[in-house]
């Protein structure tokens, strides 16, 4: 009976300290926007697995919508795609970039730079991770 409740115990931890982790790697922003996070790693990835994309989630924290304006890309290996509608309060919107993954072996670090109405500055988000041959 005390293992199953030492591992009762352990679990509980580890899920307090995984729901923890969530939270705070959520990043809040002036105008009540919120981004789940704003890196994204692939980690190590081979030129044969192709583009790789990935997404982030925006809410509005806010009491007013606000819509993304624009998203620029550091260059023309990552393409991004965006909601292009207003994003209404308590609502959410997505940002999803697609990096072509065919400039060779070695490691990247590509940004992001979204604008969005009513922030006072851009967001910068990143892409990281490192091309290896096999």
């Amino acid at each position: 009976m005390q293992n199953n409740a030492r591992y009762r115990i352990v679990a509980m931890a580890v899920g307090l300290l995984l729901a923890a982790a969530s939270l705070l790697s959520a990043k809040d922003f002036p105008g009540g926007i919120r981004l789940d996070r704003t890196v994204h790693d692939f980690g190590k990835i081979t030129l044969k697995d192709g583009p790789c994309s990935c997404e982030f989630t925006v809410e509005n924290c806010g009491e007013t919508p606000f819509n993304i304006q624009a998203v620029i890309s550091s260059c023309g290996c990552t393409t991004p795609e965006w909601t292009r509608t207003d994003i209404p309060a308590g609502g959410k919107g997505t940002i999803r970039a697609t990096y072509s993954n065919d400039e060779g072996a070695f490691p990247f670090d590509k940004t992001l730079t979204v604008y969005i109405s009513g922030s006072p500055k851009p967001i910068v988000l990143h892409l990281r991770g490192e091309v290896v041959e096999k």
